[in-house]
């Protein structure tokens, strides 16, 4: 979970490339890097950043340690004792540029960017892709849940199946920015300050004589926390008619048992069935928490089939992002310093997808006036102009640029913060919540179609005519360059 020490969370080949930048005496040319997604998650209709924190105290905290030298000094390549004390020297002193945490991002827009030599911008690559990569991921994913949970409690349980610990602390934190409630790991309650909830396991119950002693004792312990795992033996036949005593001892205390807890079977009819046999017996207070393997596919069934849910549990299907682990992220080269001058610089590839493009960018959220919805994603160069007041913007995809609108009366709203000017840090991390309350403002501002669940509508991510010309243009002199 610490972020020091970890200089060397990184793919060797960054520190092969800065050895062999520094043979050359080019380690101090000055570069451009951004990170970006090629395609969105799950076939969501939006992906939620997440990640910025974890970068932040990384790049704070970036040092090579005594340890860290004298380990790549063992290595084959033999670096030079020289090159390993410009290491033990080493501090960021570049520039970054990022999306805030708990915004909504698309494909190809540049969410981080960082500027400074091509030995600083090389080495932090691995792991500012590491923690946005999965962060980003993670908070999708919940975010996602959260669309088809519609208004209920959602409770992160995915610990224990995460990818170790860094997963789940981490995890738990971007489940929590992007809409859930709270998490069962008591570490990342207490380092970020989630609220955590948990019950009991099946072995609390088949620790005692029988289920009603359980439930009565644990009862008794936590009088005002009562949530009643009721599936160890026969869910219908044996916990609820058991939890039922229980919660009516309970009042008769004067408290009020919480809810119970489905984590097998047919979760649909047992919370149903549980439903009329609480309200039967005059528990309407008392609620119904479901858990097992759940996602947002299966709880949009649970609810198309009437399930009587008032929280969901969601834990290996969200901590693990099951069904797409990985988000993809790239960083590439899209600027570099030549005679003193710093220049667009392109990737070309065989696959059109992967084609970068050039120059060191700047993205606007393109807002209606009337309203208040985003229009559209604006990707230009950072000395270009937006339209004055009451003036046109045109937009067109880049990939078919027959297709053009030009919009008038909105608000072009800069996406990107700054981060990090010369290695000093100048942005105020904002607090978790603060990030909810500016996911739940981000997910206000577009309509529902583009937050579906199912065939979301794809929202427009453009770029200026003069982003687009440079890269027409780069492509085409490469072209003419490799011609037979």
């Amino acid at each position: 979970m610490l972020t020091a020490g970890l200089a060397l969370h990184t793919d060797k080949y960054q520190i092969n490339m800065m050895y062999a930048h520094w043979i050359n005496g080019s380690h101090r040319t000055r570069a451009v890097f951004e990170a970006y997604f090629r395609k969105l998650p799950f076939g969501n209709g939006y992906a939620v950043f997440a990640g910025l924190e974890r970068i932040v105290h990384y790049i704070e905290s970036l040092r090579f340690s005594d340890e860290d030298i004298a380990y790549l000094a063992k290595q084959e390549e033999k670096y030079k004792p020289e090159f390993l004390e410009e290491l033990r020297r080493f501090r960021f002193q570049g520039n970054i540029h990022s999306m805030k945490e708990g915004a909504l991002v698309f494909p190809n827009e540049p969410l981080i960017r960082v500027e400074g030599t091509i030995f600083e911008t090389q080495l932090v690559e691995t792991a500012l892709l590491n923690f946005m990569n999965f962060q980003t991921l993670i908070a999708t994913k919940a975010s996602r849940i959260r669309q088809v949970a519609s208004g209920d409690t959602l409770l992160e349980f995915g610990t224990r199946r995460a990818q170790e610990a860094d997963a789940a602390v981490w995890g738990a934190r971007a489940a929590y920015l992007a809409g859930f409630h709270a998490t069962s790991n008591m570490l990342a309650g207490e380092k970020f300050g989630i609220p955590t909830k948990g019950t009991h396991a099946h072995s609390w119950v088949q620790t005692f004589r029988s289920e009603q002693e359980a439930f009565d004792i644990f009862a008794e312990v936590m009088p005002d926390q009562v949530t009643l795992l009721v599936d160890t033996f026969d869910t219908l036949k044996s916990g609820i008619p058991h939890a039922i005593v229980t919660a009516k001892k309970l009042e008769s205390q004067g408290k009020r048992m919480n809810a119970i807890r489905l984590d097998s079977g047919d979760l649909a009819y047992l919370s149903i069935q549980a439903r009329k046999m609480l309200d039967e017996a005059g528990l309407h207070y008392v609620g119904i928490v479901a858990s097992n393997d759940l996602d947002e596919g299966t709880i949009l069934d649970l609810k198309a089939q009437g399930a009587k849910v008032d929280t969901w549990g969601v834990g290996t299907q969200l901590i693990t992002a099951a069904d797409q682990p990985a988000l993809g992220g790239v960083y590439k080269l899209v600027e570099r310093e030549v005679d003193g001058k710093m220049v667009p610089t392109i990737k070309i590839s065989g696959n059109p997808e992967k084609v970068s493009t050039p120059g060191k960018k700047e993205v606007y959220r393109i807002i209606s006036k009337g309203s208040g919805k985003a229009i559209a994603d604006y990707i230009c160069f950072p000395e270009e102009e937006m339209p004055p007041e009451n003036g046109k913007l045109k937009l067109f995809n880049p990939l078919h640029p027959y297709m053009r609108k030009n919009v008038k009366n909105f608000e072009a709203v800069s996406m990107l913060e700054t981060v990090f000017v010369n290695g000093e840090l100048v942005y105020e991390l904002p607090k978790l919540e603060e990030i909810r309350s500016y996911h739940d403002a981000q997910l206000d501002q577009f309509w529902p179609e583009y937050l579906r669940k199912l065939n979301p509508e794809i929202y427009r991510v453009n770029l200026s005519e003069e982003v687009w010309e440079v890269k027409q243009r780069m492509m085409a002199e490469f072209m003419e360059q490799h011609e037979d």
